[in-house]
């Protein structure tokens, strides 16, 4: 544990506080708690601003309007802060083995399950802990948009469709001719067939339609994840609260 349980204690410093949630896996009080302490913050930068001079003439418009500029920055220092975050940086091999989280529920979720980040931090703690627990999903929409984006580009679907064929004659003719008992034949034979491939997949454009499905989703997955509010694993019914 990261403390010793103590029902009498009343503080605990911060750093220890937040790697006890994340241990116990209460990911969404750090993620709420990140949310109100800038809030407060803001609430408090805004009011001292104001009352600095009682004395001098109101100036409203003025303290608005950098208050909007600033928050304005802040948002899309925010949003380019995406671009350096690395969101599979916690991702395993077991988090594929889980069950897919619902569609609705789960992965949608409901108009207060999303937020605009209020830090850098929560945006890069949100990222790598939602592509952990939705990776099926994200997988699962570039399965999507790559299906899409071959239908936008019929000749690589040939491209690819010829691509597979000829690794199924390849592991054929393999078979038919025993070329496990000749390793030199298989491997010029290997070596053939994967440069026929590179020429199909470059004149065929099939490396576009694997770069159009990648951006995009990783811009939906990246957008969403950062967006998406950390939420207990286990939600519950909407309307059922005792």
């Amino acid at each position: 544990m990261a403390f010793s349980a103590n029902p009498l204690a009343l503080s605990v410093p911060d750093p220890t506080f937040e790697t006890w949630l994340r241990d116990s896996g209460y990911l969404d009080l750090l993620d709420q708690r990140t949310t109100d302490l800038h809030r407060i913050s803001a609430t408090t930068t805004t009011t001292t601003t104001t009352n600095s001079n009682p004395t001098s003439p109101p100036v409203a418009p003025t303290v608005t309007t950098s208050f909007f500029l600033t928050n304005l920055l802040n948002h899309i220092g925010i949003l380019l802060s995406l671009i350096t975050v690395n969101p599979f940086s916690k991702l395993t091999n077991e988090d594929f083995t889980h069950n897919t989280p619902p569609w609705t529920l789960g992965f949608i979720g409901y108009s207060d399950s999303y937020s605009f980040p209020s830090s850098r931090y929560q945006a890069r703690m949100r990222v790598t802990e939602n592509n952990k627990r939705y990776c099926r999903n994200y997988f699962t929409l570039f399965i999507v948009f790559f299906a899409c984006s071959l239908y936008q580009i019929p000749i690589a679907l040939v491209g690819l469709v010829s691509s597979l064929a000829l690794w199924d004659l390849f592991a054929y003719f393999v078979k038919r001719w025993e070329l496990d008992n000749h390793p030199i034949t298989r491997e010029c034979l290997l070596r053939l067939v994967q440069c026929a491939t590179a020429v199909i997949i470059l004149v065929c454009n099939v490396q576009m339609a694997v770069l159009y499905a990648l951006g995009v989703s990783y811009a939906v997955m990246m957008l969403h994840a950062s967006f998406r509010k950390l939420t207990p694993i286990k939600q519950p019914t909407k309307g059922k609260q005792k």
